[in-house]
Order: C-alpha cells, then structure tokens, then sequence
C-alpha cells in the first residue's frame, strides 16, 4: 500500500512584527536660586530615538531605520517668550566612554554633587545640594549621553561597536543635536558646545560636522581640559613633545607636594619651568647623543629642580620623564603616588616599588558620589524609570575605541577647529584648565593654540582660564565660583 503524504500544515508566512521603538521621555517642573535669583525651569528626560536614511532595496526607495536610543536631560527656563535670544549648550564629557554625570552634576547643571571644599570624598551616604553656580541663568542645558554612555544603547538587532569609532561618535551626537534642535524650536537660538577632556575633541569635531553636513552654526566652544593634537599627549620613542609640554604641571606638583629644591610662588614656578621647558630642554632633546657631558649634566640638575625627581633617576631615564613614571616616583619614599587626573590628590599602593600606580587617586574621590547621587536624582526628582545600568564610565567603550579614521598619524582635530573658526569668523572659544591636570597638561593645550594656524584677526576670538586644580577643577570649590563668572561672561560675549 503506498504511503500517503499528509496535507502540510500551513504555516504563517507573515511574521509578527514588533512595533518599532518609541521616545521615552519625562518632564518635571523645578526651581534653583542663582546669583540672588529664583530660576524656575522644566526638565526633560529620556531616550529618543535616532533613526538613519537608508535604501530600500525592495520598494528602491529611502527610508528611515531605527538605530540607536540616545539618553539626555534638558533644562529649560520657564517663561521665556522668545527662544531666538535665549541661548542653548549641548553638553558632553569624554573618556571616549564617560556619559555625561561630570559636568552636569559638577559644574553645570543646577544641582550638584556634595564633596568637600577641596574636592574629596565625604564620607557616605553622600548627597546633592542645589548648585548656586550652575549657569543654567545664562543658557538652557542639553546633556547627551553617547552610545553606550549612561542610558544610551542601540535599538533590537543593532550592535553598539559600530558607534565605538571617532568618525561614528561625532555623527551621532552631532545628528542627536540636530534633531533636538529640530523638535524643540531652538534653531534661532545661539548654540554652544560645552565638552570635557576627549569632549573637547568632540567639540572640535562637531564645529566641523555641524557647519558641513547640517548648516549649523554655532556661538561658541567651550572646552574644558583641552586635548584636540595627540601628538602633545601620546608618549612615544619618536615622540619627545609630551616630555617638553607636561615639564610645567610637573612643576606646579613638585611645587604642591613640597618637592622643589626651592621656594617660590606657583606663578614664578611655572614661568621659570615653561622658559626652561621651551628653552634649554627643548634643545637638549632635539640634540639627542649628540649633548656634550656638560650639556646632559646641566639639564640633568634643571629637570631635578624642576620636577622634584633624582638626577639618579632623570640620567637613567634618558633625560624623558613618562607620565605614568612621575605619578608613582615624585613621592615614593613616603609610600604614596600622585593622580593623572589632579595631581594634588595622592593614593596607596599595596606595594612600593611598580612602575606605575593601581588607581587614580581623584576618581577613586569623586566616582562614589557621582554614582550615587545620580541614580537617586534621576528617579526620584526626575522622575525617569528603567532597570538598565546608568553607564558613568564605560571601559569597554574607551579600551575598544577605534581611530581608524587617522590611521598612521596622531588623532588631530585641531585643523577642523582651525577650519570652523574660518568659516564662522563669530565662533569663539573658551578654554578651561587646571594647573595640576596631567592628563591634558595646560601648557600642552597652549602649545596646541599657538600653533593651530589661526590668522592674527581671529586668535581675539580664543579665551583661556587658569584654575588651582586639576582636570575636573570644578570638583575644587574656589575654582567653581572661579568658573561659574569665567562662564558668564564668555557666554554673554559670544551670545
């Protein structure tokens, strides 16, 4: 008997499709003192969604997909009739990887962390004060979290590595500016990038973006621990800049530390140590091997009075301090080390004699508080719910971040800022930086502006600050009331 085939059951050929996802944002109504006077405002936060144009090979037409949901808090005065004289600042920090909790909870935005006076960590449970010196009566505040950052993630069936790249960072929060900038009504309104360390190699980034792919453009830079040439930074057998730019802020700690062979005011320290840096070390460096005895001999007892290191140390080093080496050696034999971040801060190691030190002693005060304080904000006064991590520094962002855009050459973006300036004769620049920041050393961005190629007219258009900490000098208490009227007043002048 032959088989008989059973009927095929019939399958559904249409699959159930997901409803496409959506903005998640809430609105909260609150109030700061500042400056004597009740700033009543409204706060928006959530995600929204980014969607990129793409073919659809199918209908042959262009669509728009769904790719990322970017998280963001805005402050808005309430009240205001006439959005085209009110200015707005997109604000960011760096890593590449840290949302943006730093500046918004530090410095800018109209409530802030609770540390001591000095900066340090208080003891727990910690707390949030309102901040008298946010600038929030000057600008309306937009603080973008990029992918990966904070709440920020790719939406189903997209992976977030894509975005891990200088080129993909700039254009999506250069998009995500653009978009809020659409959706609100703040087209008229003066513009302002406010970013911090690698934010500041964004914001130079954007200057450009913004002008070039949307016709935006913008008042005014505001860079905070300036990085935008590598070149000064990076550490290299072929590179002797980053020796010669960070001799001054070695200085400055070797001066705050007690370690100078002599005594004198910071003033006098950095002036003498930046002639000597440019000077006579400069050249030592370029004649390499070719120094007489007497030459190496000479800039060998300089360098030890100026960086409070041995001469013992400075000879077998070959004349180049590392970074990482000045961290663990300046105060070695009284077991401690000093920070990258702000050198005034020192911490313990378990053992005394690596080369480098375990942890940052600034961030291990500041990353407590931070965490803490933002999560309870953002639930309970703003009202914003989700069960995923708030992401405030994301290692596998900054440890996997691709610069392939500038393959074999240091990253730049120095020229595109050049560029903007150009182009927008009206584009100022505020710089911010901490005397004991030796991460973006203050005399290596100076180095970076003296030759950024800018005609005579314009270099009026750049201002620089100077503040007795380090690369979050707001965490310092008189160099926040310092920066809140350094801020006022730039972003008066470039409104």
């Amino acid at each position: 008997m032959a088989d008989v085939k059973k009927p095929e059951e019939k399958k559904d050929e249409k699959k159930e499709e997901k409803p496409p996802p959506k903005d998640n944002l809430v609105w909260s109504k609150h109030s700061v003192k500042i400056g004597g006077k009740i700033i009543k405002y409204t706060v928006t936060t959530g995600t929204i969604v980014l969607k990129e144009e793409i073919t659809d090979k199918d209908k042959e037409t262009e669509v728009e997909k769904p790719r990322a949901q970017i998280f963001f808090v805005a402050y808005t005065k309430d009240g205001v009739k006439d959005k085209s004289k009110r200015p707005v600042t997109f604000s960011f920090n760096g890593g590449p990887g840290s949302s943006s909790v730093w500046l918004h909870m530090g410095v800018l935005g109209p409530r802030r962390v609770v540390l001591t006076d000095e900066g340090e960590l208080p003891p727990p449970p910690f707390k949030l004060t309102d901040n008298q010196y946010s600038i929030l009566d000057q600008t309306d505040l937009v603080f973008i979290d990029p992918m990966s950052t904070g709440f920020s993630r790719p939406v189903e069936g997209e992976k977030s590595k894509e975005w891990h790249t200088f080129t993909k960072d700039i254009a999506s929060v250069g998009d995500f500016i653009r978009l809020y900038t659409t959706r609100y009504n703040r087209w008229l309104s003066p513009k302002f990038l406010a970013g911090e360390s690698y934010g500041t190699t964004r914001s130079a980034g954007l200057s450009g973006y913004l002008q070039d792919r949307h016709g935006m453009i913008l008042n005014g830079l505001i860079l905070i621990s300036a990085v935008l040439d590598f070149t000064t930074i990076d550490f290299n057998l072929n590179n002797d800049l980053p020796y010669i730019l960070f001799l001054p802020a070695y200085a400055a700690t070797a001066w705050y530390h007690g370690k100078l062979s002599f005594k004198a005011p910071l003033q006098t320290v950095l002036k003498e140590a930046e002639e000597f840096a440019m000077g006579e070390y400069a050249s030592a460096l370029l004649k390499g091997a070719s120094l007489t005895p007497e030459e190496r001999a000479n800039i060998v007892e300089k360098l030890s009075r100026y960086t409070g290191i041995s001469q013992e140390f400075i000879q077998r080093s070959n004349l180049r301090i590392l970074d990482r080496h000045y961290f663990k050696e300046l105060l070695r034999e009284r077991g401690k080390t000093v920070g990258r971040l702000d050198s005034r801060y020192t911490g313990i190691d378990r053992i005394g004699v690596t080369e480098t030190y375990e942890y940052d002693p600034l961030f291990a005060q500041v990353s407590g508080p931070y965490t803490a304080a933002f999560n309870d904000y953002i639930r309970t006064e703003l009202k914003f719910e989700t069960d995923l991590p708030y992401e405030i520094l994301s290692e596998k962002v900054w440890t996997n971040w691709s610069y392939s855009y500038f393959q074999n050459q240091y990253v730049n973006v120095a020229e595109t800022l050049r560029q903007a300036m150009t182009f927008n004769k009206y584009l100022k620049v505020f710089v911010a930086n901490g005397y004991f920041d030796l991460g973006t050393p203050y005399f290596a961005t100076e180095y970076t502006f003296d030759h950024l190629g800018l005609d005579a007219s314009l270099r009026k258009n750049i201002s620089m600050s100077y503040y007795d900490a380090g690369h979050m000098m707001y965490v310092h208490m008189p160099s926040l009331k310092t920066m809140k009227n350094d801020l006022t007043k730039f972003i008066k002048n470039a409104s």
